[in-house]
């Protein structure tokens, strides 16, 4: 119960923003998905390895020593995406169609003489990460309320530090979380005595939580790479990625109580009476960040290859701001008075720092007979490393420790498996396949429930990512210097959702998240 405290506590600098950078945020900030041109992705991502294709640009930077001559393209990808939430009471599917350039790149090869037979360079645009989520519920009987779950980590903060005076402000003028100021305005939670709050939900009473969260945005990555061919044994790269983002995320939160702990209009203490509140909350963050990438391929005979590659962290600056409203009513049958009424907060600002996770990557491909190729990957990132700082005046930025504290609780390394397959019909015409599968980023501890979750700012809800896995087929045709592939890839990832973070015995309103994507990706390019 006090972890929301000792966050905000650590945060004092800038209360207004004290939890913007949360845990939840920085991992879902980090992702990246197995994007890239559709032979890519058609053999499952599974390039460590190989190279030679325009997205090992953005994965191997060795990859590009394999080049023997220049390569330009650009790819399309068009996402079906349907999400299922499951909650008690409650199973509703959403559906949307994204189309999108996945890749844009240029490689030019240069040969020379001695031992370093190429040397290759590569410029490229590609998408990262998308940020596109629909999460719902609607769960009947809530054995607690938010109310009550604001109404514990409020007391011990008077309620003149978080009402409004002349002159005074709780959101700019105090340090005090700004979700028990918005739900102390709006008699969500009501004090007992100096410093104590209760919220809406007696032991006797029941909640039906109806919920909803939208996430959009994206992560796109422009790198720039070097590389070589060392007497057609060793091939090398390295590589810089200039990443840009955008997160938005808009959820609603809505409660109706009967015979619930209210606020008494007439003599200013509390009554029975029947609660309803609707709470909305909308945050944005956008930012850059960089990153260096280091690969080598070694091919000790022409029929293997073995490839290594490390991504050091992504270093981003965030800009941050979020807004929260609610709308509520309270019906005392016995004096017949009702109250009702809006309110909001004030608009908050604030900058932070993240350090999103290593990565390494290691495979291995063959060649088997003269028409078929297949390949393996394996990539570990470490989600549990992270670290995040915020804005602090004059002295630049402070470590969140706290914040940081959280990460290493609730995240581990994800393990990430990569397979691929190519077999060439004729000259000109291929087929391939593939599959990839991602291990899940948060601990058992944190999906079970064991810890009490911090979230960013006055939003409670986030989502705990589950495994992953895609599967893919593809085809290919060359015509002399002209290319076109295409790959169908059908993803399947899961994640929990919570509407605020189970706390003190008590599980709270939730679903379990599915998201089925079904992809069509369609390159064209040049090798000259």
């Amino acid at each position: 119960m006090k972890l929301r405290k000792l966050a905000a506590a650590a945060l004092a600098a800038l209360p207004a923003a004290a939890l913007a950078q949360a845990p939840t945020l920085a991992a879902t900030l980090s992702q990246s998905e197995n994007l890239g041109t559709a032979r890519f992705m058609a053999m499952g991502g599974a390039f460590t390895a190989l190279g030679g294709d325009l997205s090992v640009l953005g994965q191997n930077p060795a990859g590009i020593g394999v080049y023997n001559r220049s390569d330009i393209g650009a790819t399309m990808d068009i996402a079906i995406n349907t999400f299922n939430s499951t909650a008690p009471n409650y199973s509703r599917d959403w559906k949307n169609t994204k189309v999108s350039c996945n890749n844009v790149a240029y490689v030019g090869s240069i040969r020379t003489t001695g031992s370093l037979r190429t040397f290759n360079w590569g410029v490229s645009y590609g998408r990262k990460a998308s940020f596109n989520r629909i999460s719902s519920g609607y769960q009947l009987g809530t054995p607690t309320s938010m109310t009550n779950y604001i109404a514990g980590f409020t007391d011990g903060v008077s309620s003149s530090d978080l009402d409004f005076s002349t002159g005074y402000n709780p959101y700019l003028d105090s340090n005090n979380d700004w979700l028990s100021i918005l739900a102390y305005n709006s008699y969500m939670i009501n004090g007992t005595r100096p410093g104590q709050y209760v919220g809406l939900q007696p032991s006797s009473a029941l909640a039906d939580a109806d919920y909803v969260t939208k996430e959009s945005g994206y992560v796109d990555e422009y790198n720039i790479d070097f590389g070589g061919n060392v007497q057609d044994v060793v091939y090398w790269g390295l590589g810089v990625g200039i990443t840009d983002l955008s997160y938005s995320r808009n959820s609603y939160y809505s409660e109706s109580i009967e015979n619930g702990t209210i606020y008494n209009t007439a003599t200013g203490g509390i009554t029975t009476g029947n609660a309803g509140f609707d709470l909305y909350n909308d945050q944005y963050v956008s930012g850059t960040g960089w990153n260096l990438k280091f690969g080598v391929i070694v091919k000790p005979i022409n029929e293997l290859r073995l490839g290594f590659a490390i991504h050091t962290p992504t270093w981003y600056t965030l800009s941050h701001n979020f807004i929260a409203s609610t709308s509520y009513s309270y019906y005392n049958p016995a004096s017949d008075r009702q109250l009702h009424g809006n309110e909001d907060t004030d608009e908050a600002y604030f900058n932070s720092r993240l350090n999103a996770p290593w990565r390494f990557m290691v495979g291995v491909a063959g060649v088997v007979g003269t028409n078929a190729i297949l390949s393996a990957d394996y990539e570990r990132v470490a989600y549990g490393d992270m670290t995040t700082s915020y804005a602090s005046g004059w002295s630049g930025y402070q470590s969140a420790t706290e914040v940081n504290n959280c990460i290493k609780d609730y995240y581990q390394a994800s393990n990430i498996f990569r397979i691929g397959a190519e077999y060439r019909v004729t000259p000109q015409f291929s087929i391939r396949a593939g599959y990839s599968y991602k291990s899940s980023d948060t601990k058992s501890e944190a999906l079970d429930g064991k810890y009490e979750v911090l979230t960013s700012g006055t939003d409670l809800s986030y989502s705990l990512n589950r495994d992953s896995q895609s599967f893919s087929v593809g085809l290919g045709y060359r015509y002399q210097l002209w290319y076109i592939d295409a790959a169908y890839v059908h993803t399947d990832r899961k994640s929990q959702y919570k509407a605020y973070t189970d706390y003190s015995g008590y599980v709270t309103p939730g679903a379990d998240v599915k998201l089925s994507q079904k992809s069509i990706v369609i390159s064209t390019g040049f090798r000259f």
